[in-house]
């Protein structure tokens, strides 16, 4: 199997860079720190109830906080990465002698987000010995580890189609990486709003089919998956004994049953990824560039 050039490239400008060792080194800190700060909690929170015996049972929600933690940093570095990757090519002047090499802008466009997801995945996996912590005295199955990884990665990969289709469309990295907080904000916090007005509409009583919206947030995404990881349940069905088929559509309601939510909530996420390269990659195209470019200049003469 032929490695993408981006890729091989990337990673060697990385390795080479003291940036990703010191960048290892403060993700370490921040997940130790965390870890500290969790341990101390539970601690506390054991002893003001006289009931040291029962601490270990109280040590399995040092995993969602670890994982917490390392999903926040991976939300905000992944479009970073990604957001200046073409537009820094524009910037530096060798974005035009990119486009001559053999690769399609496809090609180009997935080995950016690859590259980005694979330097993600040295964090985490600098991170393993001390997730590993939460695993060994909290008493969870190793295969949620494995899964963990899994999200991450979805997550990389979402996070990077979105820090490429900004990159694509801006000629500065800070404009793009702006952007990319801006589209951020529309799937993290926008896609709350039908299921809002549904229930203003409704005044409370149902959300209706509204809430298939969500399927497209990952954070709503990563809630589910802690709910299934620590208690097997449905963050829908823990909701409240109430939650029926009155309280959402009929189609919402059977979605939400088991692990329906988070694998359709996954292929959704993945899709979006897909459709974001694919823009990114039509931006990236020299042939759609010097159309748009020429329609400009026609725009411009007319004007005149």
């Amino acid at each position: 199997m032929r490695w993408n050039p981006i890729v091989k490239k990337d990673l060697q400008v990385t390795a080479r860079s003291m940036r990703l060792s010191w960048g290892l080194f403060a993700y370490d800190v921040i997940l130790v720190l965390a870890f500290l700060l969790a341990l101390a909690v539970i601690q506390g929170q054991v002893n003001s109830y006289y009931n040291t015996r029962n601490i270990y049972s109280y040590l399995i929600y040092l995993f969602p906080v670890l994982a917490v933690a390392q999903v926040c940093i991976v939300a905000l570095i992944a479009p970073i990465i990604t957001a200046s990757s073409i537009s820094g090519e524009k910037e530096r002047q060798t974005f035009d002698i990119m486009l001559t090499t053999c690769m399609s802008p496809f090609s180009i466009v997935l080995g950016k987000v690859v590259s980005a997801v694979m330097r993600i995945l040295f964090f985490v996996v600098a991170g393993m010995p001390i997730m590993a912590l939460s695993f060994v005295v909290g008493g969870l199955a190793w295969s949620s580890l494995l899964y963990f990884v899994l999200a991450i990665i979805l997550l990389s990969v979402f996070s990077g189609s979105i820090g490429i289709f900004c990159s694509s469309l801006c000629r500065k990295s800070i404009s793009a990486v702006v952007l990319s907080f801006v589209i951020y904000f529309v799937f993290y916090i926008l896609t709350f709003v039908p299921m809002i007005l549904s229930f203003v509409w409704t005044d409370g009583d149902s959300a209706g089919e509204s809430m298939l919206v969500l399927m497209l947030n990952p954070g709503v995404f990563f809630e589910e998956f802690f709910m299934q990881i620590m208690t097997g349940e449905s963050l829908f069905g823990a909701a409240g004994s109430n939650f029926s088929r009155g309280d959402v559509g009929l189609l919402t309601y059977y979605l939400s049953q088991g692990k329906v939510w988070m694998f359709l909530s996954a292929a959704c996420i993945l899709v979006l990824s897909f459709l974001f390269m694919i823009v990114a990659a039509w931006r990236v195209n020299p042939m759609n560039a010097s159309g748009s470019r020429k329609n400009g200049k026609k725009g411009k003469k007319v004007s005149r």
